[in-house]
């Protein structure tokens, strides 16, 4: 007769009872937009119902996320592990300030999209796919930004990077086919090091949960194997957020895509890589990030200055936009470099407000082709007399990605200046500034060439002598467009007129990425 097993307690790993009600909102984003992308598939063939369900659905997630991030602020770090192992060998989600912020304003910005998709995404274009895809890059996002396992954080990478594949080719043009293969390049590349870097780690430390390799790192004190995964993690990183000198596909493949799917891109997509950089160099290696903290400086700097200049020198509006993308990828790594909790916080301030303004942005390009038919600073103008609602947004907008006053960019400026100067680094606190001005005639250009000036380049004493692509009659304006565009400019103008609840939210969340205890408490239950 086969012995019997002994019974393992487990109450002493892991909470056995029933999971609480509000811990489910851990999981509750990903389940959502798995389920929405399987529904929007099933009714690939009635592509007037794909847009409902895919509101439908994001407008849950942002409901679920609104609740767990109150649940984070409230309870402090929640975990939950999948299955009956205990930590850490349980697949972990974890959600703290940062991820819960994060994964907040990307549902925000993703159901604005999905509105504005209603009037700019062609019927046969939703028949290939635009609200699966879409869905299915949500669900990679959040899982990125909530995971407690940093292999799983390579996999919800691979998540969202096959949901961008798809909508990048989005109308099969030849453009977008060569804008889809610099994108697809440099993000498997940097994939590739993201993975050999986490095969690298788990040969050092024994364990993939974020936690235990907090622990685990501390213990081996800054050694060189530490900090040589620390460079590897901050190429890998650095190239998916397009920081310099790896951002030149940025440029190069955002302009080609159907303007509402780079404003999700914008929006999203290298903010994932900027979160995985605070993920990685402040809670798990923090001493890597010390001894890089002056590279990491510079190539912030550098990313600014690219960002900035380039933003100045374009006369597409398009483009133009994606250097603004990269401007602010330059000011989240300066906080980053810096790192001290005012800076720290600045660069989570930073890359909530980013969301939000990046696709408005795209969006307002949609908005001002719409009306004009040109993309071309030189062939567009007038645009206020012809929305002068339209002209408003933009220039709030415009001023907002500035890090002008009233608007969310100032304050994340702010505290980014606060805590270099903290820091005694004044060379950072120049870049920042010297990045701000070049942003703000860039953007201060662009609103006088295509809202300000009465006619374009081809008109003289306000006759056209030339006819060029924006003179076309301006199409009607549908509410589909003007409720996403005036919700991201209503929460833009918000948080900036009153800051003090999201610097509470981004204090918070870089307290818990300076000191993992909580995050550690979190996941072990208080005993390691």
């Amino acid at each position: 007769m086969a012995a019997t097993k002994p019974a393992i307690d487990m109450t002493a790993a892991m909470v056995t009872e029933a999971v609480p009600l509000a811990d489910w909102l851990l999981v509750a984003p990903i389940l959502l937009t798995m389920t929405g992308g399987a529904l929007a598939i099933i009714f690939r063939k009635k592509p007037a119902t794909q847009p409902w369900i895919a509101i439908a659905v994001i407008s849950l997630v942002v409901f679920s996320n609104i609740a767990l991030l109150n649940h984070v602020l409230t309870n402090g770090v929640v975990t939950m592990v999948m299955g009956s192992w205990p930590p850490p060998f349980g697949i972990a989600f974890t959600a703290d300030p940062l991820g819960a912020l994060l994964a907040l304003m990307a549902s925000i910005a993703t159901l604005c999209v999905a509105v504005f998709a209603m009037d700019s995404i062609a019927t046969n274009e939703r028949r290939y796919g635009f609200y699966p895809f879409l869905l299915m890059l949500l669900c990679g996002v959040t899982g990125a930004f909530l995971t407690g396992d940093i292999f799983n954080l390579y996999v919800w990478f691979e998540v969202l990077l096959i949901s961008s594949f798809g909508m990048q080719i989005l109308g099969n043009e030849k453009v977008q086919i060569d804008g889809a293969v610099k994108y697809a390049v440099l993000n498997l590349i940097a994939t590739t090091l993201f993975l050999a870097a986490t095969g690298l780690l788990y040969g050092l430390v024994g364990t993939l949960n974020m936690a235990d390799i907090a622990i685990k790192v501390q213990a081996l004190d800054g050694s060189g194997p530490v900090l040589g995964l620390a460079a590897l993690y901050f190429l890998a990183f650095a190239m998916k957020a397009a920081a310099f000198p790896v951002n030149f596909w940025l440029p190069a493949s955002y302009h080609t895509p159907r303007l509402v799917v780079a404003a999700i891109f914008a929006g999203l997509l290298s903010k994932v890589g900027v979160y995985a950089l605070l993920r990685v160099m402040v809670l798990l290696m923090p001493e890597g990030r010390d001894w890089l903290s002056s590279l990491i400086g510079l190539v912030a700097i550098a990313t600014m200055l690219t960002g900035s200049l380039g933003a100045l020198a374009q006369t597409d509006i398009r483009r133009l936009m994606g250097y603004l993308v990269i401007a602010g990828i330059g000011a989240m790594l300066a906080g980053i470099a810096v790192g001290n909790e005012a800076a720290i916080s600045g660069a989570i301030f930073y890359a909530m407000h980013s969301v939000l303004i990046m696709t408005a942005l795209y969006l307002l390009v949609a908005f001002m082709f719409q009306i004009s038919s040109t993309f071309s600073l030189r062939e567009i103008g007038g645009l206020y007399v012809r929305s002068p609602m339209g002209a408003a947004i933009g220039l709030v907008l415009l001023l907002g990605v500035a890090g002008l006053p009233p608007f969310s960019g100032f304050w994340a400026k702010l505290l980014l200046v606060a805590g270099a100067l903290e820091a005694g680094r004044g060379w950072v606190v120049a870049g920042l500034l010297v990045s701000g001005l070049l942003s703000t005639l860039a953007v201060g250009r662009l609103w006088i060439f295509a809202f300000w000036r009465g006619g374009n380049e081809h008109t003289v004493d306000g006759i056209q002598a030339l006819p060029i692509a924006g003179s076309a009659e301006p199409k009607e304006i549908s509410l589909t467009i003007w409720l996403p565009l005036v919700a991201l400019t209503g929460l833009i103008v918000l948080i900036g007129v009153f800051p003090e609840g999201m610097m509470s939210v981004s204090d918070y969340g870089a307290k818990t990425l300076l000191d993992p205890s909580t995050y550690i408490a979190s996941v072990f239950g208080g005993t390691q």
